[in-house]
């Protein structure tokens, strides 16, 4: 009796030792992991990770703390983070609080709220990679900005980008640019491949354009390039499409741009970059 007494001791202190481990384990494998920190965090030179073993947390109940060391080929800029897993192994939260959904793109907050339906676009449909620029008609970086994205973009990675522009006039610092909004609106709707047209000329002229003069210059170019021009000073005058760019401006802040331009590449937000970073960004996207 003594014997089977302490046999059955020892195996019901074994089922609660593999009841704790179970419980410190997540459903998450390392290597799952591994690939979505890859697709969240960006670097110019690809890190290694090694993922710590998870432990109960004590900062964020219900989950399991897991750190990661960062590491790259020089040591320069190595470091170290804490992850916090749900037990199921769907949820992620950082030390920053952002929310991760394991079987969604680490930037779906971003998706869910970028509104591309009427919207200027180029590019194929299906393309891979979906660039958003929340743009302002008026800002000089935009201007250097737009040739990477109209011209150097589509020729380094033919057929798979497209680009949306959204309207985000900084009204505090450029006194025309809403009113080019609304004109651009008002050109979008009369033709929506003369946008892109638009877009061009008015970069390539912003120099020559000002408050006095955006409307007319703007009619002029539309009498132009086959345009109604009637038609478009009447919507310009009137200033018809103001409530759309009302909506972009409104988006542009829910979504946490800072300033012009501002990119959303498959979701991720970044600023304006030289071409060799957005290079970096889109076959990064594109991996």
């Amino acid at each position: 009796m003594g014997y089977d007494r302490a046999m059955k001791t020892w195996m019901a202190l074994l089922l609660l030792a593999a009841a704790a481990t179970a419980q410190n384990r997540s459903a998450l494998d390392k290597q799952t992991f591994e690939a979505y920190l890859r697709k969240l965090e960006l670097y110019r030179i690809e890190p290694t990770y090694k993922i710590g073993d998870p432990k109960p947390s004590k900062d964020q109940p219900g989950y399991l703390e897991v750190g990661v060391h960062v590491g790259f080929p020089s040591g320069a800029g190595d470091k170290d983070e804490v992850f916090y897993m749900s037990r199921d192994g769907q949820t992620i939260r950082d030390a920053r609080g952002n929310v991760y959904d394991i079987k969604k793109s680490p930037f779906q907050s971003n998706l869910d709220k970028l509104t591309l339906a009427g919207a200027p676009s180029f590019g194929p449909a299906d393309a891979a990679v979906t660039i958003v620029e929340f743009g302002d008609l008026e800002c000089p970086d935009c201007r250097a900005e737009a040739p990477l994205l109209r011209e150097e973009a589509p020729k380094a990675f033919p057929g798979r980008v497209r680009v949306f522009f959204k309207d985000f006039p900084l009204d505090s610092i450029h006194p025309w640019a809403r009113a080019a909004a609304i004109a651009g609106r008002c050109v979008y709707h009369q033709s929506a491949p003369a946008f892109w047209k638009f877009y061009d000329w008015i970069y390539d002229n912003q120099d020559q354009i000002n408050p006095g003069n955006v409307n007319a210059k703007i009619v002029a170019w539309a009498g132009q390039n086959g345009l109604d021009a009637v038609q478009l000073g009447r919507c310009v005058e009137t200033r018809a499409t103001e409530a759309e760019v009302d909506r972009s401006v409104a988006e542009a802040k829910a979504l946490g741009a800072p300033g012009t331009p501002t990119l959303f590449i498959n979701g991720r937000r970044i600023g304006g970059l030289a071409w060799p970073d957005l290079q970096l960004v889109i076959g990064r996207a594109l991996k």
